[in-house]
């Protein structure tokens, strides 16, 4: 399978729009993750998990400041809604959501969708959920599985491509996993969270490729969308 099959959240051009984008969503996700427990990420999982997720793509003042507006007692919620839609040329897509506003959270991403030749309807079945821990590695295949098996992590698949490992492993031994790469050392993620995979990928060209680019792009866009997952590969 690879490192690079598209599981992972709509990707992000580094414009200022979409950097803007990106710290909202980290922000809520932190301040929700924060609200819900202890504000510590040593003793609140969700938390450091949230924190570990934006770590790279967001300012440690983005993520202070959404730890401290839990801190100082702050009455927003966030509710969470989840949508599953058919994109344009055979797409599936699952779109998560973190909204102050689950009606405007809903006609944004129903408009967004049938604006693209969509519609709303069930498509989890093409997925199934995973816990993905992509990092550098320099050993062996064969030594970072020995090293998870003795660990007994409950791993589902390991590959080793131009020194970058990945992890598939149930969505219930994630944290257990990262725990013990990380007391073998490995710290420095590319990617770590639990996802959902396609079990099918498609590819598209031309129109139907521009078409949804155009549709992720626009979901990214979107003040509501946290994360996207689809079934085309990119």
């Amino acid at each position: 399978m690879g490192r690079h099959f598209e599981v992972r959240a709509a990707s992000m051009a580094a414009t200022a729009a979409k950097k803007s984008a990106i710290y909202m969503r980290a922000s809520k996700e932190i301040y929700m993750a924060a609200k819900r427990g202890v504000p510590d990420p040593n003793a609140n999982l969700a938390l450091r998990a949230a924190i570990d997720k934006y770590r790279k793509s967001c300012p440690r003042d983005v993520i202070d400041r959404a730890i401290k507006k839990a801190q100082g007692g702050d009455a927003t919620n966030y509710i969470e809604g989840r949508y599953e839609a058919y994109g344009p040329a055979g797409s599936y897509l699952i779109i998560d959501t973190l909204t102050d506003n689950s009606n405007r959270a809903l006609v944004n991403v129903r408009t967004i969708v049938t604006r693209k030749g969509g519609h709303l309807g069930d498509v989890s079945y093409n997925f199934e959920q995973l816990g993905l821990l992509d990092f550098k590695y320099e050993g062996s295949e064969e030594e970072l599985e020995e090293l998870l098996i003795l660990g007994d992590i409950d791993v589902r698949e390991i590959s080793l491509e131009d020194g970058i490992a990945e992890v598939q492993v149930e969505p219930s031994a994630f944290n257990a996993c990262k725990a013990l790469l990380e007391e073998n050392g490995i710290n420095d993620f590319e990617y770590a969270q639990v996802t959902y995979k396609a079990n099918d990928e498609i590819t598209l060209e031309g129109e139907d490729l521009r078409k949804f680019q155009e549709l992720l792009d626009q979901l990214d866009d979107c003040e509501d969308v946290q994360n996207v997952y689809h079934n085309v590969a990119l």
